[in-house]
């Protein structure tokens, strides 16, 4: 098996650490139609306002959708922005004690105006600013500092993000290095734009993109081949004496230079792009939490490319959680071809269609010669959730339950014809006489019968509705049966 898939069947909670400038990005919406009667300028008509964390916040809600206890490190102005970017932050779990309110400076804010143009795709018209780039005072550095210490021991991970807004400056960097340094603690660096990174320098890793990469060696369009790539990744290490570099080089994938090995180029999959936005804030938290799992350098950056891919498929910014990870990698690795899955993968599956607030299904049954009545069943299964996934019996176990001669058709094949149709998600063959193994993994949130099973038991119906999930009975179609189209075609009793 893959060592990233075989990772990903393993992976374990962890603790990451987040130290930087945190933000609260403001989304307005609303309809753009007309042109000002005082001025050629678009008027947007708002409709809706959205604000979720930004800058190194974006990161923190990152790393808790990949399964990590987040803690975070930085300051906010004592104003209602800051208040609201704790409540945001605090509704997705990350713990917010570090965030040091300073009086004197605005919270970070990005205001985004967008606009539809004749109800079509939203179109960002115009972004605000409210920040200050000043360094920290002694007294809110030392705050914050102690605070970051205090939370080192136990973590697994320290990521730094830098956008430049004064958080990050030399002194805070190099305490913060030194911090983890002496912990054993890796400290993960999404680099600001700057024309020195010497405040970075004793870093785990870092991770520049294309033009980042070349403004801090002064190497402008140092880029383009990959010669030039691994000659500047060279130059980052050795400026910075840390243990990998990762070049993120967009359409072209990511260069990884691991100390003491050759480089490794890692390519990204072509793809749809929406919104660059908060990829590279992805990018970091997949690299952090894969290195928190144990994962090699070059599996980390597979990782971190594969959720930094669908990242950019989105508009805004939204978290990927590591179910959605999973299944890209999945199907990446040619593994989700068809609708035939591994257990593993229908869990993987299930898990992406409950982050985003969905209902998952299950039946099951041998489905060997298929008729009317099953499709029946399964176009009623799938319109109770957003996702049918159908245990199908192995051959062996419909032997068991149906005698010899049957099954007729082979497992493959009717997982084959199964997957054909739109009501199912997913096919899950199962070795066992009852699905119950298969239930209790996959969790259900509707388990679906057939209404010949009123009053008699039905396996699973326990462990859901244990878990809050319930059962359905729905009707079949009457006269419809394998065994009697079988009996009529004179192949079976």
């Amino acid at each position: 098996m893959d060592t990233l898939l075989e990772a990903l069947s393993n992976w374990k909670p962890f603790t990451a650490l987040v130290l930087g400038d945190f933000m609260l990005d403001q989304q307005w919406y609303g309809d753009a139609e007309r042109l000002s009667a005082d001025a050629p300028v678009p008027v947007l008509r708002v409709t809706r306002q959205e604000s979720m964390p930004g800058g190194a916040g974006n990161l923190a809600l990152d790393l808790a959708a990949l399964g990590g206890r987040v803690r975070v490190f930085g300051v906010t102005g004592d104003d209602g922005e800051g208040a609201l970017l704790r409540r945001r932050l605090e509704a997705s779990g990350v713990e917010t004690g570090g965030l040091v309110e300073d009086g004197s400076r605005p919270t970070t804010v990005k205001r985004n105006l967008i606009g539809l143009a004749q109800h079509r795709h939203p179109q960002k018209m115009f972004r605000v600013d409210f920040e200050s780039r000043l360094g920290l005072s002694d007294e809110v550095s030392r705050r914050m500092l102690s605070q970051l210490e205090s939370a080192m021991d136990g973590a697994d991970v320290l990521c730094l993000e830098d956008y430049d807004k004064g958080v990050c400056d030399g002194p805070i960097c190099e305490a913060a290095i030194a911090m983890a340094r002496s912990r054993g603690v890796p400290l993960l660096v999404d680099p600001a734009s700057r024309d020195d990174y010497a405040r970075y320098r004793g870093c785990t890793s870092i991770t520049p993109n294309r033009s980042e990469a070349e403004r801090a060696t002064g190497r402008r369009h140092a880029m383009n081949s990959p010669a030039q790539r691994e000659t500047l990744a060279r130059e980052l290490a050795g400026l910075l004496d840390c243990e990998a570099v990762v070049l993120t080089l967009d359409r072209d994938g990511a260069l990884l230079l691991e100390r003491g090995r050759e480089p490794v180029s890692v390519p990204t999959v072509a793809r749809e792009v929406y919104d660059v936005t908060g990829a590279g804030d992805m990018m970091l938290a997949g690299l952090a939490a894969a290195r928190a799992n144990g994962l090699s350098w070059t599996d980390a950056v597979r990782f971190a490319n594969a959720a930094a891919g669908l990242e950019v498929q989105v508009f805004g910014v939204k978290p990927i959680p590591l179910a959605d990870v999973h299944r890209e990698l999945l199907r990446q690795a040619g593994r989700l071809t068809g609708k035939l899955r591994t257990v593993e993968e229908a869990c993987a599956q299930a898990a992406s269609v409950r982050r985003n607030g969905g209902r998952v299904v299950f039946t099951n049954g041998c489905f060997d010669v298929l008729h009317a009545g099953h499709v029946s069943l399964l176009e009623k299964s799938a319109s109770l959730g957003d996702l049918l996934i159908v245990g199908l019996n192995s051959d062996a176990s419909v032997t068991r339950l149906k005698g010899p001669g049957r099954p007729v058709n082979l497992a493959i094949d009717r997982a084959r014809v199964l997957g054909a149709l739109e009501p199912v998600g997913a096919v899950v063959v199962f070795e066992a006489d009852t699905p119950l193994d298969l239930i209790e993994a996959i969790r259900p949130d509707v388990l679906v019968k057939g209404a010949d099973y009123a009053g008699r038991e039905v396996v699973g119906r326990e462990v859901v509705e244990a878990w809050g999930g319930r059962v359905e009975l729905v009707d079949l179609v009457e006269g419809l049966s394998t065994t009697r189209t079988l009996t009529r075609l004179g192949s079976g009793g």
